[in-house]
């Protein structure tokens, strides 16, 4: 017997819980169970999409209609397993009956009967008006539900960069630090705070070239996402989403960076314009900034590509009057003399001991300085919650929309105020580290700088230069 009547088989799965169940194979398996022996199954056309019913932004439904479009002769049966996988929303599952209709297609359901009469058209509609009805309801409950998490401080969406979650007994799903990539976000975002990155572009820069950092099919990540990492309080332990009412608060996470680093990374962000970023200012030239020509203008860096395609690196000054303007030193030259110079350094042993004796007692003034610093910040806190007690009536009373409108500025500005002391006041009781281990880097780089040179790591061998210099080096040639 020959099978003459051709059919198509539509799939569609809303809820990635779905995925992992393989709930497109079992429709899938369905349907060619339903069509054997009486239909010709030609092409399947598969769709994973969440939101609501509006078929045209479904790929899968979207190939069906073009497939449609392109065999408009041959009459199809169009074969699903449930009358939601056409469309959950009354209005579009009508259009696109009439859309399928219009190229001779016929539906069929495994698990509803369409019926060819006004009757059955009433029942078709009461069921798609169900079908939108719970996914309705469903949203709704989910929105309850994931804004409920969200003010209790829990991130309740898709975890960010250098975040994971972690399934819990008692709190679900917690957000906990990516541990490859926490230290590298660590690094770029309080290097901004601190000015070793200017703009958001050279954090993009820096990222891009971690190779533990996540990125495109391109290997970049795009100054948008450099910007939307800086300006996360995620990053810094609190949780905030504005769209649904959800005033920042502190996060049942632990922050990448402290709350008092967001806040001068959003100073920085809105604070003066820097002059273009280029991608060599970075690890490639160490020394870029400490050394100067003979005429007195800094040494600047680049790479070079030579005829055989091979880049190399070198220092060059750019000053115009200068005689050895564009004469580049190759870098290995230049980073490799100022080494030798670092390896003659060595301090006498009545400087390692008067320095010795200068760390301790700073560390023992720290240590007993701790309970008055904490007396002084609950002051400040105090303070501040009577300030913004003060302005508060003051929005009560006012009848100005501009003047409340600069109270509330102020009294977000304060609460910012508060949050960075109780960050402090959160720390304060830590025990620090012991002596050896606090000063042991300060004084390695007294009896040997070179040595911590030799790192490799780049905060290594800026903070020698920053400790070192308190000038720019001359090279003479």
């Amino acid at each position: 017997m020959t099978i003459t009547q051709k059919c198509l088989i539509y799939c569609r799965i809303s809820d990635l819980k779905q995925r992992e169940g393989s709930g497109l194979n079992s429709q899938e398996h369905r349907c060619r169970q339903y069509a054997e022996g009486k239909y010709e199954v030609e092409a399947v056309f598969q769709d994973e999409y969440t939101g609501g019913g509006d078929y045209a932004r479904r790929p899968g439904m979207s190939a069906l209609l073009e497939y449609l479009k392109t065999h408009n002769n041959d009459n199809y049966i169009i074969l699903f397993d449930d009358l939601k996988r056409l469309a959950r929303d009354t209005r579009f599952h009508l259009q696109l009956r009439q859309v399928l209709g219009s190229f001779g297609a016929k539906v069929e359901c495994l698990n509803y009967r369409f019926e060819d009469s006004p009757e059955g058209d009433f029942m078709e509609t009461l069921f798609a008006a169900q079908g939108e009805l719970e996914r309705k309801q469903i949203g709704r409950q989910t929105r309850q539900k994931t804004k409920a998490r969200l003010e209790a401080g829990f991130h309740a969406f898709i975890a960010p960069v250098g975040f994971q979650y972690l399934s819990t007994k008692t709190q679900g799903k917690l957000l906990v630090q990516d541990e490859n990539i926490a230290p590298v976000l660590k690094e770029a975002l309080e290097g901004f705070a601190s000015g070793r990155f200017q703009t958001a572009q050279e954090v993009r820069y820096f990222l891009e070239n971690e190779p533990n950092f996540p990125k495109g099919a391109s290997g970049k990540i795009g100054n948008n996402k450099a910007k939307d990492i800086l300006t996360n309080p995620l990053y810094a332990g609190y949780i905030e989403y504005k769209p649904w009412g959800i005033t920042l608060r502190k996060g049942q996470h632990q922050g990448i960076i402290s709350y008092e680093t967001f806040c001068k990374n959003q100073e920085c962000l809105n604070g003066r314009a820097h002059a273009p970023t280029r991608k060599n200012l970075n690890k490639d030239f160490i020394l870029r900034g400490s050394v100067e020509c003979e005429c007195g203008n800094a040494l600047t860096a680049a790479w070079s590509r030579s005829h055989t395609g091979k880049e190399h690196a070198y220092y060059l000054c750019q000053n115009r009057k200068c005689e050895h303007k564009g004469k580049s030193i190759r870098r290995d030259m230049i980073e490799g003399e100022f080494e030798e110079i670092l390896k003659t350094l060595s301090p006498s042993e009545g400087l390692i001991r008067i320095a010795d004796k200068m760390f301790r007692t700073l560390w023992s003034q720290r240590a007993a300085s701790q309970k008055a610093r904490k007396a002084s910040f609950e002051k400040d806190y105090k303070s501040i919650d009577g300030k913004i007690e003060k302005l508060l009536d003051h929005i009560v009373d006012s009848e100005s929309e501009a003047v409340m409108k600069r109270l509330e500025k102020r009294v977000c500005d304060l609460e910012d105020n508060k949050r960075v002391i109780e960050e402090k006041i959160a720390h304060i009781g830590t025990p620090i580290k012991p002596f050896e281990q606090m000063y042991r880097t300060a004084m390695l780089f007294l009896i040997n700088p070179s040595k911590i040179w030799r790192l490799d790591g780049f905060e290594e061998k800026r903070a020698v230069l920053k400790l070192l210099l308190t000038e720019r080096l001359v090279y003479d040639r």
